[in-house]
């Protein structure tokens, strides 16, 4: 059975359909006429946001039905769009949510029933519906057209988990009268437990709930330590979940344990984190599981949806889910078993990890199909753009170790692969032939952790450094350096306001979840110290010295998951650079890839973006880092948009060839949608920019 678009009149879903295929019947764009494309609307969905937030991006696949395009702003306002103009039907404001973590928007789901007609999508911990009709909330659902994401994630707890960071960045899937779904939550030891759960579409309700962290009697459960459920979050889908519609069965991926990369506290394989997992769609209940990663301390979270096609293989047809990774890994399994079609070997690795740390003795290594990115770093790999670049790069990596991909972190300094790497969340493309389009980022990142007890040692410690520590370290490391994704936090002062400040830690900001947990007391503490305001950061020093205070049993579960801090944190945690700010190793940094799923075989590798800057001196197609996704067509053509060029592009499938390409008016991080409204073809792409480059805010569609 292979699960298509049907005519492709419409794009209904995120993913095309619920299969996450991506792939679209239209042929009337082709290989031949594509060089024709040229821009026949856009509708500008930027905002100026209010409250100290700052203009975000726009991630999201908009979806089409009935001639009608659906999708959300950078401020996460709700729109309808006639699709064939451009033109404004309604656009829906939530209210009361500015006080509350905002998320980044990668889709929305429409649900028709009769004369009910709804989308439901996500602002911050808030789940909507909305008449899709008029962009009226539906009273019906939930408290006035609203669910908070936070129900049922204290099922079986003695915790109060309603302030901590709670949201969805991707969709969910529809089967039946039930929304399933995943979230986002932190990563620190502040995190959410990232359990599955499905409401009725209808009324809202809590319907099921799979708890990935296991509890008491839970299969699983050994793999943790006793109670590890009371103290660790994380092991969430985040990044969406396919429907098999016939077999009635979910697919989706599961994320890292918090903390990241030190697992002290947290001995074992820990299921369900990492995870390729399968549940009945209408019960919740639990089919098979497929670890990627046992004991993740490398953030290698699967970071894009599975997706689910049929591959010939020995001669039989065989139904399967896809699922790429951000080490640059495709798994291929058995549909119904989960049951990897090629051979995988499980190879002993290193073990040496810091004090008090448990590294799993082995991992996983499939050996069909080969990576589709670079696994780990050699001498061979280092930078040859020019020979000033090359030997700053040596010079670096003189203070780190590389010889490994699966080296635990430690206080001298890793670099590794599999980290904004690989496969993210813009997913893949899979035709009906069996060959997966996979867009891939080549991005070595330098870690490097440090003892709570190396601060305690230099003295008394700030309130404001210590809840930095505790809430900021993970991602801006602890000199506040930030590095590649994450900006740099020192010099702030003039630039920010203290309101600003405070706004963003209580609201999130794209991918930065919200601080909820934290006092309105603690929040201004640490935005004084972010400000380097020491005599407002120092208030209160005595009361916040417990969150030095290594994880150790407690009676209260409460106390626990509020109190949580792991004994290494990441001192810094940033890209491999050379001296002008480009990747550290060769290019290509960014790749666009076909693989024949049938046989396990690249078909092609060519480079996806370049830098302009380096074109002009002779230095080509290097490929760049890349958000978002491809669709591939049965006109022949893959068409995405993804890289730090701002350009969207159209490859031959069968070649790798660019057909086309065109200037965004700014960088298209998303994933482009096509549809037919009476009889033209269309192809839309989110332009929001975004991720160090200007904001954009366009919907830019384009016709022959």
């Amino acid at each position: 059975m292979n699960q298509t678009a049907g005519n492709g009149t419409d794009w209904p879903v995120y993913g095309g359909n619920s299969a996450g295929n991506r792939y679209s019947p239209l042929r009337q764009i082709n290989k031949e006429n594509v060089r024709n494309l040229k821009v026949v609307w856009t509708y500008d969905a930027a905002e100026a946001e209010k409250e100290g937030q700052r203009a975000g991006q726009i991630q999201c696949q908009p979806i089409v039905v009935d001639g009608i395009l659906y999708g959300t702003t950078p401020g996460l306002k709700l729109f309808a769009l006639r699709a064939d103009t451009g033109e404004q039907v309604w656009k829906f404001s939530p209210s009361g949510d500015r006080t509350r973590g905002k998320n980044t928007s990668r889709g929305v789901v429409y649900r028709e029933k009769n004369e009910d007609k709804r989308i439901l999508y996500t602002v911050g911990p808030t789940l909507y519906a909305i008449n899709a009709r008029n962009g009226v909330p539906v009273k019906m659902f939930g408290k006035q057209g609203k669910v908070d994401l936070h129900e049922g994630l204290d099922t079986g707890l003695d915790k109060d988990v309603q302030s901590l960071s709670v949201t969805a960045t991707s969709p969910g899937v529809l089967y039946k009268d039930l929304l399933i779904m995943g979230s986002s939550v932190s990563e620190g030891g502040d995190a959410a437990p990232g359990h599955i759960r499905a409401f009725n579409v209808v009324t809202g309700r809590l319907e099921w709930i799979f708890r990935t962290i296991p509890q008491p009697g839970d299969a699983g459960y050994e793999t943790w330590p006793e109670n590890a459920y009371t103290k660790i979050g994380g092991a969430n889908n985040w990044a969406g979940m396919v429907l098999d519609e016939e077999r009635g069965i979910v697919y989706f991926g599961t994320g890292s344990p918090s903390s990241d990369f030190y697992g002290g506290n947290r001995e074992g394989e820990n299921l369900y984190a990492n995870c390729i997992m399968a549940l009945d769609a209408a019960t919740g209940k639990y089919i098979w599981h497929y670890q990627t990663i046992m004991h993740d301390l490398w953030d290698r979270d699967i970071s894009c949806p599975p997706n689910l096609t049929t591959i010939t293989v020995g001669g039989k047809e065989k139904d399967v889910v896809v699922q790429a990774t951000k080490d640059g890994l495709v798994y291929v399994l058995d549909r119904d078993t989960g049951k990897s079609v090629f051979p995988v070997e499980e190879r002993p690795v290193p073990v040496n990890g810091l004090p008090g740390e448990h590294p799993w003795p082995v991992q996983k290594y499939p050996l069909k199909p080969e990576p589709f990115s670079r696994q780990v770093l050699t001498d061979a790999d280092i930078t040859d753009i020019s020979e000033e670049a090359r030997t700053y790069v040596k010079e670096q990596l003189k203070k780190y170790t590389y010889a490994h991909k699966f080296t635990p972190p430690d206080e001298k300094g890793t670099v590794l692969f599999g980290y904004s790497g690989g496969a993210e969340w813009g997913g893949n493309a899979i035709d009906t032939g069996g060959i997966l389009y996979q867009n891939a980022n080549e991005e070595p990142w330098i870690l490097q952790m440090v003892s709570i007890d190396s601060f305690k040692a230099k003295g008394p410690v700030s309130a404001g450094q210590g809840l930095y520590l505790k809430n900021c370290a993970m991602c801006h490391g602890t000199e506040r350096e930030g590095g590649g994704q994450f900006p740099v936090l020192k010099g702030l002062a003039g630039k920010f306001s203290s309101e600003e400040v405070h706004n963003i830690i209580k609201n999130g900001s794209g991918r930065m979840p919200s601080f909820q947990h934290l006092s309105e007391e603690d929040t201004r503490v640490l935005s004084a110290y972010i400000l380097d305001m020491p005599e407002a950061a120092d208030k209160q020093q005595d009361k916040h010295r417990k969150v030095f205070e290594p994880d150790k049993p407690v009676n209260n579960a409460r106390d626990s998951v509020f109190g949580f801090q792991p004994e290494y944190v990441v001192k810094s945690w940033k890209q491999l650079q050379d001296a002008e700010g480009y990747p550290g190793i060769k290019p290509p940094w960014g790749t666009m890839n076909a693989i024949d799923l049938n046989s396990g075989e690249t078909l092609w590798s060519v480079p996806l973006g370049e830098y302009p800057e380096l074109a002009a001196r002779g230095i080509k197609a290097t490929g760049t880092d890349n958000y978002g996704g491809p669709v591939v067509t049965a006109g022949g053509l893959v068409f995405i948009a993804a890289t730090k060029d701002e350009k969207i592009r159209a490859f031959d499938k069968e070649t790798g060839e660019v057909l086309w390409e065109h200037q965004l008016p700014a960088a298209g991080f998303a994933t482009p949608v096509t549809y037919e409204v009476n009889g033209r073809q269309y192809l839309v792409i989110a332009a929001g920019g975004g991720r160090g480059l200007k904001t954009g805010g366009k919907y830019v569609a384009f016709g022959l």
